[in-house]
């Protein structure tokens, strides 16, 4: 937990800053006792702050009708998150959120009141109402693209830089780490974000049928041909063509797309006449293009041509402060498609801090998933973490005559030394791993020597 100091905050002068919330907010123990309340509640009820605090709760219910529909019972006895739309003494209607906070053995230790009205609401300014004109939104983050870390937010800048050069460029990176999406979003932040943006897999089109794919062709060109019809790169006239795992591209098609790269023209097949192209053409690879070049699996000088830029997005593993935010991200993105509302347990999050993700984004989108379509529990827990995680996450002995023992106590020196070091303090290691503060205190001590810590 953050301290005070550390925000730059004496108590007074946080006290006062949640005492002029617009919402009010309640904190209530584990005995229906009020142990603060802001100053909204004087708007809410007629009382000060004082007089709120020295009422009981079932005092403010039954003799003062504080409020109807109360949500704190519901709190205690479900130990969950509760909402209830509601009317207070003085007749506002208010939406009221309450979370329990529960203590290590499952209990409710506190259970916090937020309670929202719409007063004051003709006084408080809409901010357009403020803003004549929209903001500047060149610097804008991409919608889909959810990362913390500074190696992706170097990522998105090269991209940005490259959306309005109409040069080719190289995008590379392991399968799943979010190639296809920033493609998108060169295209868009480019100056043929109105022309279409054609997405071309070349792995999932069968060699034979990838020139007609890519060119066209005229009618009678082959059996079948009935009537002429335009290629991908048709489809793709004044836009972007997207060529996605262009290490598939077949041998006898890598000339051919040299050609067009170099000249912006292409033949149809079964055509006498060339078709010039006005095309941006973006390409990636989850493999070494370079070392496929070297052993001439790729066209050198198609490479070089394709290559004018190049961007690599890293692993998911070598940004690890994106993971916490892409898991909630999918959370709620899956959760609004499933109707689930789910949430990860502390120590859930560590664990999946510390897994490799070799699948990337991709990976990880389809556990949340996963765990969103089939969990009903609504807080997740390591627990509900797939079989599959655990055997990827646990790295093979080394040597022979190991034993069941030595393997466990591997696994615990890992889980204590990681916790150790996300969580710091011995509470909060116990509460991360479900433990007696006591036992994490000796593991601690036993795993992590003064001089390593």
């Amino acid at each position: 937990m953050v301290s005070l100091d550390r925000m730059g905050l004496e108590y007074r002068e946080f006290v006062n800053l949640i005492d002029n919330l617009h919402d009010e907010i309640l904190i209530y123990d584990n005995n229906f006792r009020l142990l603060y309340v802001n100053k909204a509640c004087e708007r809410h009820y007629g009382f000060t702050q004082d007089e709120m605090l020295g009422l009981s709760f079932w005092d403010m219910v039954k003799k003062y009708r504080g409020w109807d529909n109360s949500v704190l019972p519901v709190i205690y006895e479900h130990k969950r998150p509760v909402k209830q739309k509601q009317k207070t003494y003085l007749g506002y209607d208010v939406l009221t959120i309450g979370v329990p906070i529960l203590d290590e053995q499952g209990e409710v230790e506190y259970a916090l009141l937020n309670i929202r009205d719409d007063c004051n609401e003709n006084e408080v300014c809409w901010r357009d109402g403020l803003v004549a004109e929209q903001e500047d939104t060149l610097d804008e983050r991409p919608d889909n693209l959810i990362y913390h870390s500074s190696a992706m937010a170097r990522v998105v800048e090269a991209a940005r830089k490259v959306a309005t050069i109409n040069a080719p460029c190289l995008l590379l990176g392991e399968s799943g780490c979010g190639k296809s999406l920033l493609a998108k979003f060169i295209h868009t932040k480019g100056n043929r974000a109105d022309k279409p943006l054609v997405v071309v897999n070349c792995a999932a089109i069968p060699h034979e049928l990838f020139e007609s794919e890519l060119f066209g062709h005229v009618k009678g060109a082959f059996s079948g041909a009935t009537h002429a019809r335009g290629g991908l790169l048709a489809k793709a006239e004044g836009g972007t063509l997207f060529l996605d795992e262009i290490s598939e591209l077949p041998p006898a098609m890598q000339a051919k797309l040299l050609h067009v790269v170099q000249e912006m023209e292409y033949r149809p097949v079964g055509s006498s006449q060339t078709v010039s192209a006005n095309v941006r053409i973006l390409a990636a690879s989850n493999k070494n293009l370079e070392r496929m070049v070297q052993s001439r699996a790729f066209r050198q000088d198609l490479y070089f041509r394709l290559n004018v830029f190049d961007i690599t997005i890293p692993p998911l593993r070598d940004r690890d402060k994106d993971i916490l935010p892409l898991l909630y991200h999918f959370l709620h993105y899956f959760g609004i498609k499933y109707r689930r509302t789910k949430t990860l347990t502390p120590e859930a999050q560590s664990f999946l801090r510390q897994y490799p993700w070799p699948g990337n984004v991709r990976e990880l989108a389809h556990l949340v998933e996963r765990m969103v379509a089939t969990t009903e529990s609504e807080v997740l827990t390591i627990d509900h973490l797939p079989t599959s995680v655990y055997q990827t996450s646990l790295q093979p002995l080394p040597g022979h005559g190991y034993s069941l023992d030595d393997a466990l106590g591997g696994m615990e020196r890992e889980m204590i030394r990681k916790a150790q070091k996300v969580y710091g303090s011995t509470r909060s290691v116990a509460k991360a791993l479900g433990i007696s503060q006591s036992r994490a205190s000796r593991l601690i001590r036993k795993h992590c020597p003064p001089h390593e810590s």
